[in-house]
């Protein structure tokens, strides 16, 4: 009779290139934001904190972990897989790393469903299904044209996980924006992958509606997402429209999935772009004397 054995675990650093930490911000920043838009930047409430730290390396491999397995045939066939774009699995890690996005969510889903409110556990769990079911079958929504981009709101829910936690206001114009710029990014940062998923038989809105019909597409969502910010700050509106309506519309003017390729850097920096802008008026109020 062979002995049992446990599967090898995966390295932290492994772990690390897995989650892809250029693109926490869209985690970790969301919810700072949404502690600032609550009035509780400053919070030590234990589940906002505990949050915040499950929003980084665990959450992350959860996203794109499950991505990365579900996408190998994909990913096999893109170039721009294995650096710092995200990670290109071999046929050894599935069971590592499925085992590692258990063994670092499902405490952290625990502790935080005794600390938060029921309407920020839930919400949370519904981020987490989203993100699940765009890469796991039955549903891989990811393979479905237009579900792809809408189930990428879930990269919007944590703006709201503070006020749920906190007992404020859900800042509803900030999160249908941030919903609106997600889909229309998730069509843009699509279209740079047309070739490989047409190979593998993947249907996605940018198979769908090719290069520039993709690019017009994402043009509108972060149209809408700068108009849902303009009554709150034009400022904001503005370096949106600018950095991302512009980026959609240099895809247009040249659409090939190498042009969608090469803006793609500056589509990961966007959220730092436009968040800085949008932080002006916090720095403006820290530098006065007048935030509480």
């Amino acid at each position: 009779m062979r002995p049992l054995t446990l599967p090898a675990r995966l390295p932290l650093r492994r772990m690390l290139a897995v989650s892809r930490p250029a693109l926490w911000v869209n985690t970790v920043g969301t919810l700072v934001t949404g502690l600032w838009l609550s009035g509780h930047l400053l919070t030590l409430q234990p589940g906002v904190l505990l949050l915040l730290v499950y929003l980084t390396l665990p959450f992350n491999l959860l996203i794109y972990g499950l991505n990365d397995l579900a996408d190998r045939e994909e990913d096999a066939l893109s170039a721009r897989k294995g650096g710092w774009q995200g990670a290109r699995l071999s046929l050894g890690e599935g069971g590592p790393l499925l085992a590692a996005i258990l063994a670092l969510n499902a405490p952290f889903l625990l502790a935080l469903a005794l600390l938060l409110p029921p309407a920020a556990s839930l919400l949370l769990l519904l981020a987490v299904a989203l993100f699940a079911a765009y890469s796991l079958p039955p549903l891989r929504l990811k393979g479905r044209p237009f579900l792809d981009g809408l189930s990428n709101i879930a990269y919007a829910l944590p703006l709201a996980l503070p006020a749920l936690a906190l007992g404020a206001p859900v800042p509803g114009l900030p999160l249908a924006a941030l919903m609106a710029f997600s889909v229309g990014k998730h069509a843009f940062d699509a279209a740079q992958d047309i070739s490989a998923d047409r190979l593998t038989g993947t249907r996605t809105v940018a198979t769908t509606l090719g290069v520039r019909g993709t690019a017009l597409y994402a043009l509108a969502w972060f149209l809408l997402a700068g108009a849902l910010l303009w009554p709150l700050s034009r400022l904001t509106a503005a370096a949106l429209w600018a950095v991302c309506g512009g980026m959609a519309l240099s895809l247009w003017r040249h659409p090939t999935p190498e042009r969608a390729a090469r803006l793609y850097p500056l589509s990961i920096v966007t959220p730092w772009i436009v968040g800085t802008v949008a932080g002006v008026p916090l720095v403006y109020l820290l530098a006065r004397g007048l935030w509480p």
